[in-house]
């Protein structure tokens, strides 16, 4: 194999993907506890074309936990509903809304050492 043929080019490789993707999935938080995914997808459709919508909900009691996420299938559109939908009333509540993200990178997590003298 041609040595050109192991390098990808920057846009095709896993951390550029994903780089992309985590500014096209949107954190909902605030949530009425009655808002379902249906309710969250008729509101954000208009902004573009919605590729998942997720209420999480308490896995023992089946109730909404008052978050969810929405992706979209372009930045441009998560960054339109981002714009116009966070603070807004939904079922009543103020919703806030910013791009998710996968709880901190493992550098974060990591507990600095303490030192004994």
């Amino acid at each position: 194999m041609h040595f050109l043929q192991k390098i990808r080019p920057a846009f095709t490789s896993p951390l550029y993907r994903r780089l992309i993707r985590r500014h096209m999935q949107l954190f909902v938080g605030g949530l009425s506890y009655d808002t379902n995914e249906t309710v969250l997808k008729d509101t954000f459709e208009n902004y573009g074309k919605i590729v998942e919508v997720k209420v999480i909900c308490d896995r023992v009691s089946g109730k909404s936990r008052g978050y969810g996420f929405v992706r979209y299938s372009s930045e441009a559109a998560a960054n339109k509903a981002l714009k116009e939908m966070d603070g807004q009333l939904l079922d009543g509540r103020n919703i806030r809304i910013h791009y998710a993200h996968r709880g901190g990178s493992k550098e974060l997590r990591v507990r600095p050492k303490t030192l004994n003298l």
